[in-house]
């Protein structure tokens, strides 16, 4: 049975077009980044993805997060270094091959299986069971959608693109570099790029697109940025009470418990102070 033809990959054009501008863009000087592993004879090697070589200020995303970009395959999102890993993305920390297709999970099976992982053991007593109430140890199911939910909901990628501004100019992205992925929408830059971030608690990062993608539909989240272990997610509706953000918050321990367990310290005042009609989720897994 012969092979399904290879897919085109938009990248390979920048290695005579540098600029982008037979895609459509203008793009300011940057390197392409090739996938990692063996070279094969005389076969030139495949790129991965395209990182500025400066960093971008305001705005800097929102230039590249457009049709022009999207209808050339290619997503674009931030990059962001930290103390004693400022150039993460040129260390080789992609593992592209290593991980599934996000087309073969759903949310729902992927966050209960998150959740049996992580839910506190019961010889942990009152403390595990205050850390995750009003729940119990059993998955409490996927959260309803936010308000004005779906995929055109409060111009989504305006809110990613405003949300980028807010965290440069707060100095949560105090140098970010642009970056664009070949990949089909927001939720699967992390499993294009083989970005391994997450692998402390889950090493296939299609599982982790598959729940972005179930948010990207019910609460207009688009991946903002990313760093070495981090993610920033804009929210463009996110739940807007207590009530519906506590299952919103369920499913964040699930897919990140770091952010209860050495953050807010429970659901309920993670549920308060980090989902409720908050435009801006981060995750970081230690």
């Amino acid at each position: 049975m012969p092979r399904p033809p290879r897919a085109h990959n938009p990248l390979s054009v920048l290695a005579a077009d540098p600029r982008g501008r037979s895609l459509g863009l203008r793009l300011p000087p940057g390197t392409v980044i090739d996938k990692p592993g063996r070279r094969r004879w005389r076969r030139a090697p495949e790129p991965l993805l395209w990182v500025s070589d400066g960093a971008v200020g305001t705005g800097g995303l929102a230039a590249y997060r457009n049709p022009a970009t999207a209808s050339a395959g290619l997503q674009a999102v931030l990059f962001q270094g930290r103390r004693g890993l400022e150039r993460w993305w040129t260390e080789r920390e992609f593992a592209p091959r290593r991980m599934s297709d996000p087309d073969d999970h759903h949310a729902g099976p992927v966050l209960r299986e998150f959740w049996t992982g992580v839910v506190p053991d019961p010889e942990e007593g009152a403390h595990g069971e205050e850390l995750i109430a009003p729940f119990g140890r059993d998955w409490p199911g996927l959260a309803q959608p936010g308000a004005e939910s779906g995929p055109d909901a409060a111009d989504a990628e305006a809110a990613a693109c405003e949300l980028a501004d807010e965290l440069i100019t707060s100095g949560v992205l105090p140098s970010p570099r642009l970056a664009l992925v070949p990949a089909g929408r927001a939720a699967d830059v992390p499993t294009a790029m083989g970005w391994c971030g997450p692998a402390n608690h889950e090493n296939d990062t299609a599982l982790i697109s598959a729940v972005l993608r179930s948010w990207e539909d019910r609460f207009g989240a688009r991946v903002v940025a990313l760093g070495f272990d981090e993610l920033q997610v804009s929210v463009a509706a996110p739940p807007a009470t207590t009530a519906r953000a506590l299952p919103v918050a369920a499913e964040h321990f699930a897919f990140c418990p770091d952010n209860v367990r050495q953050g807010s310290g429970s659901i309920r005042a993670y549920a308060d102070e980090a989902v409720t009609g908050s435009n801006h989720w981060g995750f970081w897994w230690d």
